[in-house]
């Protein structure tokens, strides 16, 4: 039997607290454990202001567990705990390391297509002349080429979306992390947009975690993690899906929070501190 593969992320007692006002206190995780293997595909759903999006952002290093009101947080990435680590060297692994589709988007309102979309390698450090290639290539990937022009403004919400995703992909990030990645695509663009998901993931190793409220894309992924008030739930039923909406691959699965070991192992695309 293959041994499982190597985990790349790990969160034990994972808190966060936001103080909004005077008085207005909300706890958006509340010691959550996770655990997500190398290679996996991972969706994490959940009611709105489950924790679903904190808890990828602390993941992705955009933001950092409480230290204080227990005991002490750790985050590992690829082995290496990155709880307190620098805010340079937090911000040179995701440049290099990992890729996000955030539910704004975030995409520079001055800047067109391809621009947006080369700023990730160039802050990688690659040339210019080598970003503008790959952002030109990740665009047609999404099936935007057409459109590398093109500012935001003049962009539907849905090529926007896509824009994000090419953004995303442009480094081939060993982790990829998503916030509603289909969520402003039709039902074939989604579609599509998944089945690329999953062809990155299979031929390259990358590991990707999709917050989302689609059954539709968390059946196309490896394993379901449910959150409720700030805590990762006990497993539940699989949703129910029509046959022709069931993704290529069969169903994900539920776990409260560790990944597959029964799958052979890929090898994963590495992440680096430096």
């Amino acid at each position: 039997m293959s041994s499982p593969p190597p985990l790349l992320l790990e969160g034990r007692n994972l808190r966060k607290t936001y103080r909004l006002g005077r008085g207005n206190i909300v706890k958006a995780l509340r010691g959550v454990e996770v655990e997500i293997a190398a290679g996996e595909m991972v969706a994490i759903m959940g009611p709105s202001g489950s924790g679903k999006s904190t808890l990828m952002h602390i993941l992705g290093l955009l933001h950092g567990p409480d230290q204080d009101g227990g005991p002490p947080p750790e985050l590992r990435v690829a082995g290496q705990d990155v709880t307190r680590l620098s805010d340079g060297a937090r911000t040179r692994m995701r440049a290099r390391q990992m890729g996000f589709v955030f539910q704004s988007f975030n995409l520079i309102p001055t800047l067109s297509a391809l621009e947006n979309v080369a700023l990730a390698p160039d802050y990688a450090g690659a040339s210019s002349v080598a970003a503008q290639a790959a952002g030109l290539d990740a665009l047609e990937l999404v099936g935007l080429a057409d459109r590398a022009r093109h500012r935001p403004a003049e962009l539907s919400g849905g090529e926007q979306q896509r824009v994000a995703i090419a953004r995303s992909l442009v480094n081939r990030p060993a982790l990829v992390l998503a916030d509603e990645p289909t969520g402003n695509l039709d039902t074939d663009r989604s579609t599509e947009i998944l089945g690329l998901l999953r062809r990155f993931n299979r031929e390259q190793g990358q590991t990707f975690v999709l917050v989302t409220h689609d059954p539709e894309v968390a059946a196309a992924c490896d394993r379901i993690v449910r959150m409720r008030d700030g805590l990762i739930s006990p497993a539940l039923e699989p949703p129910a899906l029509e046959p022709a909406a069931a993704a290529p691959r069969s169903a994900a699965r539920e776990s409260p929070s560790v990944p597959r070991s029964a799958e052979p192992a890929r090898t994963p695309a590495p992440l680096r501190s430096d």
